[in-house]
């Protein structure tokens, strides 16, 4: 340990002995060869013969190993083998195109790279790459390295006191909205700080049975969909598979849910549609929610549920208040990849409307240069703060002070009960020829909320000379067409979205809103967006008007 944190390797082997017969993952797809599940004893097992065939093949403190690969067991395995080495595991998107994956692959230099025959083929050739799903025509595969680590003698594989808190045990690259990914590098003592630290403001229980709808490779879902039930000795689930979130639900018995505000949202309109829809389930709202708490837990979530989490977007209010009034809770919280990553967390039962709760102990968060309405930059500080960017001090020195305060770039107010509520991020701010500031995700987050609006983008433009707003839509497509409109009928497709947009802007002030239809584009393609799905901004900026047109469908 050596510091004022353990390293990851020691937590994970606190878990082992207290809950060995416990299953610490299962697998939600079937993979080849693989189990369905995993106690925490089998995986001890299988980490064990892993990590000594990684150090047989000269994997040590300060080494990259690479992963490409959807949440499964395997994922696991590897990135609890590679910190037992003392080497930095990093995680990649599996999706990513051949150029981005080298150019990651490049600026890592790593060891070893784990990939699935469907990554694999178009990863450089001149890399060690060990195939996880066993594909004989491969030179090395998943299973014949734990056969190599089965024979392997012992006493190769670093000791817990060689691995120090202050080690890397993650290099994360950032979701790169701006175009320029940056490579995270977080220390043991880093993830085990928000771990720690975290679990006293999430009640988790090793009885829970924990899904996430997170990828792995973002470090969200790394650190609370795997790394926090293997801390807390609790079972870790993933999905990517919306359709089947239901099922998976109530056939695992999951207690814990973590999804994106999206899929709530999509969720409570659904269900009030049903509710207000007879006089009777408009009754029992107003009355008696927990009825319908109890109808919702029977019906989609299964008996079990303890609460939701959301995260990586806002999340309505009324939405969030309206599962608390069923007695289903729901947590809030926010975070980046530079702060491993959760900085703060809401009550699942009692959190303040708009709010994404307060600081986890031991972290402090301060605003910054606060403008006349008392929003300023967000800075934060503790011990789940990065080591910095790999092969990139500038970069870290424009983001953590001297005094350790990591800016973030996010504009917030802090209440005096230090209950933080985000406003956006201070490089999208659009400042009006009054002078006013515009916040894009406010305005974002409400016309998001019209159900014939599948994804939207608020930026800046010249009208008649002067700074105005302009809302780039994707429309929902099938939405439209189940109320008869189709893609040709432009017209009458502007007329209808406009008319809701009109609506729900009314909950800004005036200055906030779209003041015409003329300030509409239409896209025919989604987004670009990065590996946690968060657009990219800067690819819309500069994009071309014969793309994105007021005239085109």
């Amino acid at each position: 340990m050596r510091g004022p944190y353990p390293t990851l390797n020691e937590l994970f082997e606190r878990t082992i002995h207290r809950f060995p017969d416990r299953i610490a993952i299962r697998n939600t797809t079937t993979y080849m060869g693989e189990p369905s599940e995993i106690s925490y004893a089998e995986l001890e097992s299988e980490v064990s013969r892993l990590a000594a065939a990684l150090a047989a093949r000269g994997v040590e403190i300060g080494d990259r190993v690479a992963i490409l690969s959807p949440p499964r067991i395997r994922f696991a395995t590897v990135a609890l083998a590679t910190m037992r080495c003392g080497a930095w595991f990093v995680p990649l998107d599996p999706t990513l195109a051949a150029p981005e994956a080298q150019t990651l692959l490049n600026h890592c230099q790593p060891m070893l790279v784990f990939a699935p025959g469907s990554s694999r083929d178009h990863l450089p050739a001149d890399l060690a790459i060990v195939d996880l799903d066993d594909d004989p025509t491969a030179g090395s595969t998943y299973t014949s390295l734990l056969r190599e680590g089965a024979a392997a003698p012992g006493g190769t594989i670093a000791s817990q006191q060689d691995v120090l808190s202050d080690a890397i045990a993650v290099l994360a690259y950032t979701s790169g909205t701006t175009g320029d990914p940056k490579g995270v590098m977080l220390s043991h003592g880093n993830i085990a700080a928000d771990l720690i630290e975290g679990t006293k403001a999430i009640p988790v229980a090793p009885s829970d049975v924990i899904l996430f709808v997170a990828p792995w490779h973002h470090i969200m879902g790394l650190t609370t969909g795997l790394f926090l039930p293997l801390f807390a000795g609790a079972t870790a689930m993933h999905t990517s598979d919306f359709r089947r979130i239901a099922e998976l639900m109530k056939a695992h018995r999951v207690t814990i849910f973590a999804a994106v505000p999206k899929l709530y949202h999509a969720m409570f309109e659904k269900l009030m549609a049903k509710v207000t829809g007879s006089a009777i389930g408009r009754t029992l709202w107003r009355v008696a929610p927990r009825l319908v708490g109890r109808q919702v837990k029977r019906n989609v979530t299964g008996q079990d549920l303890r609460f939701f989490v959301s995260g990586s977007a806002p999340l309505s209010a009324e939405v969030a208040q309206g599962f608390r009034r069923m007695g289903i809770g729901m947590m809030e919280g926010y975070g980046l990849t530079e702060t491993s990553p959760v900085v703060c967390l809401t009550d699942p039962y009692r959190g303040l409307p708009g709010s994404v709760g307060v600081a986890i102990p031991s972290v402090e968060t301060r605003v910054v240069d606060p403008r006349p309405d008392g929003v300023g930059e967000l800075h934060v500080r503790g011990p789940i703060v990065m080591a910095g960017y790999y092969r990139n001090e500038e970069a870290t020195g424009r983001v953590v002070d001297s005094d350790g305060w990591f800016h973030t770039g996010d504009l917030a107010t802090v209440d005096q009960k230090g209950n933080i509520f985000l406003k956006g991020r201070a490089k999208n701010v659009i400042v009006l020829d009054s002078g006013k500031n515009i916040y894009p995700e406010e305005l974002e987050w409400q016309i998001g909320r019209v159900p014939y609006v599948e994804e939207v983008l608020v930026r800046a433009a010249l009208h008649q000379g002067r700074i105005a707003l302009q809302a780039v839509i994707f429309p929902n497509r099938q939405r439209m067409q189940d109320e008869g409109i189709e893609d040709s009928d432009h017209e009458r497709l502007l007329d209808r979205l406009w008319a809701a947009i009109r609506e729900r802007q009314k909950q800004l002030a005036p200055y906030k809103r779209l003041r015409s239809r003329s300030q509409l584009l239409l896209t025919n393609h989604p987004f670009p967006k990065t590996g946690s799905l968060d657009i990219k901004r800067h690819l819309l900026e500069r994009e071309r008007h014969d793309r994105l047109s007021p005239s085109r469908g």
